[in-house]
């Protein structure tokens, strides 16, 4: 599972120009669950995202967490992070897990995060056309993969 994290001040989707998710201060994540993806790679991001100490202290260095700043998160399902770019020029998708499975562990992460005491946590629409505006801040943006976290 990989998940693209921004900080930001502000991030909405749209589909069709209706915005059906936002959030202010906190994170932009889009994530991708790969074939073979389970709940225990999900959980090893939820444990992860929420307190990654990115946002800055009254020193200004990055030492607090999005539940320490009582931060938001926007969550959208994003396919195209498991691309397979090795060959050619033309992205190969297969390393996506089938739309069902991804889509009930893209819920789980959701839970999840809702679950981790973040003060909101609002999505896009599962396999829905989307376009998603967000102020980056700073920026931040951190990657993570499942499957490098213990």
């Amino acid at each position: 599972m990989k998940a693209v994290i921004q900080r930001v001040k502000y991030a909405n989707v749209k589909i069709n120009g209706k915005a059906v998710g936002e959030c202010k201060q906190g994170f932009m994540i889009l994530l991708g669950v790969m074939n073979g993806d389970t709940k225990q790679d999900a959980d090893k991001l939820v444990k992860k995202i929420p307190n990654l100490r990115v946002f800055e202290d009254e020193n200004g260095k990055m030492n607090l967490s999005c539940l320490d700043i009582d931060g938001e998160m926007l969550v959208v399902s994003q396919f195209t992070l498991c691309a397979d770019c090795s060959h050619g020029r033309r992205p190969s998708f297969t390393n996506s897990a089938p739309p069902d499975e991804a889509n009930a562990l893209y819920e789980y992460v959701v839970e999840q995060l809702k679950n981790s005491g973040v003060k909101s946590v609002q999505t896009g629409i599962f396999g829905a056309d989307m376009q998603v505006e967000l102020v980056n801040d700073g920026p931040v943006t951190i990657i993570l993969d499942s499957g490098d976290l213990k």
